[in-house]
């Protein structure tokens, strides 16, 4: 009964430090969610009409570095629509079509983390003209967020996107 109690104290003091969830959570408590339940993320996978695959690099203590499908995690009561859009817009800086139907649906454990090591990952196939010319804003090809038009999968994809390599590298 005194361990009941005690949650429901704890619950109480974090619903008070996170009144709207669904605007996010602070970086601990999301850390600590993401330590005893799978996150669930959308990724998305940009194709122009030549079949190149636009990619972003990466290069963060969570994943590494190397190249990356845009994605994001979805927010509390947040709908698979929204979170591309603001994916798009957050990652891309604009708006992109995307199927109403997942192209994948993938699950990624990662056995050695206990933070982050577990996501159901939903992908969808997006598309954008070729004409968009990423805005790197004098980033270097080498630095977190610059996007870049692949003809083919490059080798340095991050490890947990090569389950997408056959997609990238489809036209």
């Amino acid at each position: 009964m005194k361990k009941s109690s005690n949650f429901r104290k704890a619950i109480k003091i974090l619903e008070k430090f996170v009144p709207d969830p669904s605007a996010g959570l602070p970086e601990d408590l999301f850390y600590y969610v993401s330590s005893v339940t799978p996150l669930v993320n959308v990724d998305l996978l940009i194709k122009d009409e030549k079949g190149r695959t636009l990619l972003a690099w990466r290069d963060d203590k969570w994943c590494g570095r190397g190249w990356h499908v845009p994605g994001g995690i979805i927010r509390f009561k947040e709908s698979f629509e929204s979170r591309i859009r603001k994916v798009a817009r957050n990652e891309i800086g604009v708006n992109v079509k995307y199927d109403k139907m997942p192209a994948a649906i993938n699950q990624i454990v990662l056995p050695r983390r206990d933070i982050r090591g577990h996501f159901i990952s939903v992908l969808y196939k997006c598309s954008l003209s070729g004409k968009f010319k990423p805005k790197n804003k004098a980033l270097g090809e080498r630095n977190r967020g610059f996007l870049k038009w692949h003809d083919k999968c490059p080798e340095d994809l991050l490890k947990h996107h090569v389950i997408y390599r056959k997609l990238i590298n489809s036209k």
